[in-house]
């Protein structure tokens, strides 16, 4: 059996202003990557789109149905998805008694973070296993020659522990040829958005991500697998990792998220009870939305008519 596992990073240890930095994981079988791809390959040309997926590029709801597709593709497949949360503060003053760099840090972190992440991800495989890394293309990570340590050190891992897989490659790709590094890229940023509560903002652009979320985790059972599927675990300078419940964070944007909601449907609900006939831009501008929350405001004009939030974006 041949596994692949894609890396990708959120936040770096010396960005100022930054609590936590957060590494994933997103890891499955060859076969299942390779029908995953294909998938949404054919999604995109059915969409005429080409565009790639990011979470933090995500500012306009015109995207609203490939995002919501894919993810509600996605989590209904058989991947797992480990995030690692390093507490900054603490691993900066580690770094100062220990008289060390930030860049020194961030060369130590590097490699042990992913190590970490990659034996969670590949600890429950049985039988053999041949391991392929895809990293996302970074000069700084050339520099470090973080290929080559994690190849060793995992590979180490498997021997120590009487593991039967063994890491075949750890190879760089560009994001934007592959959808694998796509996807744990727009997943990481949906779990960061959560931990960090960035949906309490008024923003367009939070209100956009916050609705794309809503519906995504509403929709059919992918609220369970979402929680099933994605693992926690933080580093706070303890040699033993704590997992976290993400059920925690998600339990908390849906409370907040259905407030509001219940909220902006009541007023629209009252403009369309006294102006039953107008069109969607009309009913638009009398709620004082901007044209990047159209999208918010049909799936709340959808629900008001009693057909779903979702309705639109099902096929």
């Amino acid at each position: 059996m041949i596994y692949n596992i894609y890396f990708d990073e959120a936040n770096k240890i010396d960005q100022p202003g930054k609590e936590n930095s957060y590494y994933g994981a997103y890891g499955g079988s060859e076969q299942t990557m390779t029908n995953i791809t294909q998938t949404i390959q054919r999604m995109y040309e059915e969409m005429s789109t080409k565009s790639e997926l990011h979470f933090r590029e995500y500012n306009h709801d015109q995207y609203l149905k490939k995002y919501f597709k894919v993810l509600h593709y996605i989590i209904n497949q058989n991947v797992n998805i480990n995030i690692f949360i390093v507490d900054n503060t603490k691993a900066h003053s580690i770094a100062q008694e220990l008289n060390l760099t930030m860049m020194e840090l961030r060369n130590l972190f590097y490699i042990k973070i992913p190590e970490r992440l990659f034996y969670g991800v590949t600890r429950h495989l049985s039988g053999q296993i041949e391991v392929n890394i895809k990293i996302d293309r970074n000069d700084e990570y050339d520099s470090l020659r973080l290929h080559s340590k994690i190849k060793e050190q995992m590979n180490a891992h498997s021997v120590y522990r009487s593991k039967t897989y063994k890491i075949a490659s750890v190879e760089s790709e560009e994001s934007h040829e592959s959808i694998p590094l796509q996807i744990i890229d727009t997943f990481m940023g949906i779990v960061v958005f959560l931990m960090e509560q960035s949906y309490m903002g008024d923003s367009n652009t939070t209100l956009i991500k916050s609705d794309l979320i809503y519906r995504f985790l509403s929709e059919g059972s992918n609220i369970n697998r979402f929680l099933k599927q994605i693992k926690l675990y933080s580093w706070n300078g303890n040699e033993n990792l704590s997992e976290l419940s993400i059920g925690d964070y998600v339990s908390q944007f849906m409370v907040y998220k259905s407030r509001y909601d219940v909220s902006e449907i009541a007023k629209l609900q009252a403009i369309m009870w006294r102006n039953p006939d107008l069109s969607a831009k009309e009913y638009r501008k009398l709620m004082g939305y901007p044209n990047t929350l159209v999208r918010m405001l049909l799936g709340y004009k959808d629900e008001v008519e009693g057909r779903g939030r979702n309705y639109s974006l099902i096929d």
